[in-house]
């Protein structure tokens, strides 16, 4: 018994068998120990009857965190998906806003064109005119010029024909 307390245990009970005296002596006396399997199904029956319940709890409670993670989880993957899809409107939105601009380029460009288009028809125009005015004077330079020299030839004194 003074094993016993030297072991720890404050509770001083003149009956307890030898057998359990062994065990709470030390390991070295367990070779003789007789076990009473009818405690041993009594001690694992109160064993878990005292921790069963908690730990069944316990599985539910994590049962359940596990299975709301899960919905959390499916959550955050639709709001993720729902952003994605703002961002991908705000790009097709800015991609819409750049063809605008570039259509404008265009009709732009399509206008200066056919400006472009009406002057170099107007300055073809002007210079077949033009062409066609010179092509006149020196026409009109030519006969002048041989109306002259037709009259200077009529002016040269011929000489007489002799008869």
């Amino acid at each position: 018994m003074e094993g016993m307390e030297n072991e720890g245990n404050s509770s001083h009970d003149p009956q307890l068998s030898e057998q359990t005296q062994a065990f709470v002596k030390g390991p070295e006396h367990l070779e003789n120990v007789y076990v009473d399997k009818e405690a041993v199904y009594k001690l694992t029956e109160g064993l878990l009857s005292h921790y069963l319940p908690g730990l069944q709890n316990s599985k539910r409670t994590l049962q359940e965190l596990t299975q709301n993670q899960l919905i959390l989880l499916d959550t955050l993957d639709q709001e993720v998906t729902k952003f994605q899809e703002c961002n991908a409107l705000l790009d097709l939105n800015s991609l819409f806003t750049e063809a605008k601009v570039y259509h404008n380029k265009l009709v732009n460009i399509r206008k200066e064109m056919m400006l472009l288009h009406e002057r170099t028809t107007k300055l073809k125009k002007r210079a077949l005119k033009l062409q066609q005015h010179k092509q006149k004077e020196a026409l009109e330079r030519e006969q002048q010029r041989e109306k002259e020299l037709e009259r200077e030839r009529q002016l040269i004194a011929k000489p007489a024909k002799r008869t």
